[in-house]
């Protein structure tokens, strides 16, 4: 079967042997895939050495064959894969075996895969395909980041640095339908643009004063992605209290702090990653609820799923890059 590959001859499109599903599994013919930064990763931290290895987390499709015992499923079911492997019940922290799928295991940017039968859901009915193939890692990410983590209310001023990913035009979407105020940052002034379109409630130039554009805003909670490049400038901004929730870091991951500043200001400093399958069904739940739809900048065929990484590496994307299979 097609798949996009990663191994010693790095990333490439290329063929691999069609899954069988065994006891407890699902083989799902792939329809749509939804590509993440983390697919961007792990060719890094492979070295382009190892096993062939079919890259991608999410995605959807109709179930094509059940291993002995499956009872959840049926033949030709539209379903949606839950890429946050083997972690289902709510938790401060993720268990023992949790891990997102597509590394180590084979993931979803191919014809088929072969899955857990608990690691389904049903499509949801009102998103499109691609919509559909979009919504499962960011916006459990962002759900998990927003709502569990850092506990947004009505009323709220949340501020969110970078306005392209992903993971933000969803915490963008689920803050407002939360009846949060909402602040994001972008370089780009069409990003910015896109952000207020969306709902942001203002979008503000990433190398601007922030200290000085927020003077007059109470930032209750942050949300925070990119890492070294803007940490200590977010953490900033927030209210005395406040809390600030980092769910990854796209540029540096070691940070410079003033605990002194810290604690006198008695913020809090939380993080979060992906989340379970409990908090999967309340995210798609509060997104049927609220009609939100995952932000799709293109759709491409998996044929030419390569480019859609070179876009993603460039950042010039808003929202999510889809694959069809």
């Amino acid at each position: 079967m097609k798949a996009i590959i990663h191994g010693d001859e790095g990333l490439r499109l290329g063929e691999m042997p069609a899954p069988v599903a065994e006891k407890g599994e699902v083989v799902v013919a792939i329809k749509t895939a939804g590509l993440n930064r983390r697919d961007l990763y792990i060719p890094e931290r492979r070295g382009n050495k190892g096993r062939d290895l079919i890259l991608g987390s999410d995605g959807a499709g109709v179930v094509e064959s059940l291993g002995e015992s499956v009872t959840r499923w049926s033949v030709g079911e539209e379903v949606l894969i839950n890429p946050s492997l083997n972690w289902f019940e709510k938790s401060d922290g993720s268990p023992e075996g949790f891990g997102p799928l597509g590394m180590p295991d084979n993931g979803t940017f191919a014809e088929k895969i072969v899955i857990s039968e608990e690691q389904l859901e049903p499509r949801p009915v009102y998103l499109s395909w691609e919509e559909s193939a979009s919504i499962g890692l960011a916006g459990l990410t962002g759900f998990r980041a927003l709502i569990t983590r850092g506990k947004v209310k009505e009323g709220d001023t949340v501020f969110v640095p970078g306005a392209g990913s992903g993971v933000v035009t969803f915490i963008i979407q689920f803050a407002k339908a939360a009846g949060a105020r909402v602040i994001v940052t972008s370089r780009s002034e069409e990003k910015r643009k896109q952000a207020l379109k969306l709902g942001a409630d203002r979008a503000i130039d990433t190398n601007a004063e922030w200290k000085e554009e927020l003077k007059d805003e109470t930032i209750d909670l942050v949300i925070e992605s990119v890492g070294k490049a803007t940490f200590n400038r977010s953490l900033e901004c927030l209210k005395k209290g406040g809390r600030l929730v980092v769910f990854g870091a796209t540029t540096e991951d070691v940070i410079d702090l003033d605990l002194r500043e810290l604690f006198n200001k008695q913020q809090e400093i939380i993080g979060s990653m992906m989340g379970s399958r409990d908090e999967l069904r309340e995210m798609l739940a509060f997104t049927e609820k609220y009609r939100i739809r995952p932000i799709i900048d293109c759709s491409l065929p998996l044929d030419d799923a390569l480019e859609g990484f070179k876009m993603l590496e460039s950042s010039s994307q808003f929202g999510k890059i889809v694959f069809t299979v």
